[in-house]
């Protein structure tokens, strides 16, 4: 799964109140982070102005850990904080 922000941060309280909220609820065990807003380097194109990927087993994994009751919660900060595309894809 892709976490594209596209521009800085708009809202810097709702994007703390985002991480906080989203770290308090129970880790998914099948989720492994693969990235979280390391430096980026653009080969082509504009580079974003951040990037996190997770990694799960399955499709359904990762579109369980989306819709769950407690990130649905902190998604509500991150949506008011910055705006991003978010992505599932499939690997080999």
């Amino acid at each position: 799964m892709l976490f594209i922000r596209e521009d800085p941060i708009r809202d810097q309280a709702a994007m703390e109140s985002y991480r906080g909220t989203n770290r308090q609820g129970p880790r998914d065990p099948n989720m492994k982070v693969l990235s979280a807003y390391g430096a980026i380097e653009a080969i082509e194109g504009k580079a974003p102005d951040g990037i996190v990927m997770l990694q799960f087993p399955t499709v359904e994994d990762a579109k369980a850990w989306y819709h769950s009751p407690s990130y649905q919660a902190a998604m509500q900060h991150r949506l008011k904080a910055a705006d991003y595309r978010v992505m599932i894809v499939q690997g080999l």
